[in-house]
């Protein structure tokens, strides 16, 4: 991390995963655990849960945000939710584009990319998930399609709207497999986004830019990770459930 230049930001993706009263607990919990953090706090929750988590975060050092948002505004878009009604709702960030929405739903990087200009339109903070498959990786692709799937997300959007931007690197090879990415590889990854941003942007910009490490980080090897000059931050799936262990990836990124 270089916090000096850009944001250390933990957040939490519940997926498919929480009632409301069930996230309610579980906000109330964790709340001391990371009341002193030295980086960003958020918890990614599902739709039918976000009143009760701004309920229960009011007043915290923990931010909300949604785990999809549509691209358009309104219209015949059943079981779709718009940038206008997650911020009225209290959302603050979004996640855009991870592997499960591209691998189950059809997501693709121009929907990503529309998507990401509807959240930040709306004055939203969009998390934009990148990654390979492993047939990607063994073929020798990843840096190519990084760099491709970052400079696709952010068209069209400003160097105002950037700083509204985190990227999540997140190789779908190590997406609920028990397998993760070395330090190493987790670094590289994040550097081909960084590089990515900076060929659109500009080096300056690049270096403010926060990029996530999103493959399954726990509390195990998040001291590692997060000593990776690239790595920003998490975007953090099944280790967010436990208010423990996520307390203890923030702490990682509040050394």
């Amino acid at each position: 991390m270089k916090k000096e230049v850009r944001k250390a930001v933990i957040a939490g993706n519940w997926k498919m995963n929480k009632t409301p009263s069930q996230a309610k607990a579980l906000i109330e919990e964790m709340k001391p655990l990371v009341a002193n953090a030295d980086c960003d706090v958020v918890l990614c929750v599902p739709f039918i849960d976000i009143p009760a988590a701004v309920q229960a975060a009011e007043g915290s050092n923990i931010k909300i945000g949604a785990e999809n948002v549509h691209f358009k505004a309104s219209g015949a878009y059943t079981g779709e939710v718009s940038a206008d009604m997650l911020k009225e709702a209290g959302v603050e960030y979004v996640v855009i584009g991870h592997s499960e929405r591209r691998t189950y739903f059809g997501e693709t990087d121009q929907t990503v990319n529309l998507r990401s200009l509807a959240a930040l339109n709306a004055g939203l903070k969009a998390i934009i998930c990148v990654g390979e498959t492993l047939e990607q990786r063994e073929l020798g692709y990843t840096e190519t399609l990084l760099k491709f799937q970052t400079k696709m997300a952010l068209t069209n959007v400003t160097k105002e709207q950037l700083k509204n931007v985190i990227i999540a690197y997140e190789p779908v090879w190590a997406i609920g497999t028990g397998v993760t990415a070395t330090a190493d590889q987790a670094d590289e990854g994040n550097g081909f986004v960084r590089a990515a941003i900076a060929e659109a942007y500009g080096a300056d910009v690049a270096e403010t830019v926060t990029v996530q490490y999103g493959g399954s980080m726990n509390a195990g090897n998040a001291d590692e990770l997060l000593a990776k000059v690239n790595v920003d931050g998490g975007l953090i799936g099944g280790a967010s459930l436990k208010a423990e262990d996520f307390s203890k990836i923030v702490a990682a990124a509040s050394k």
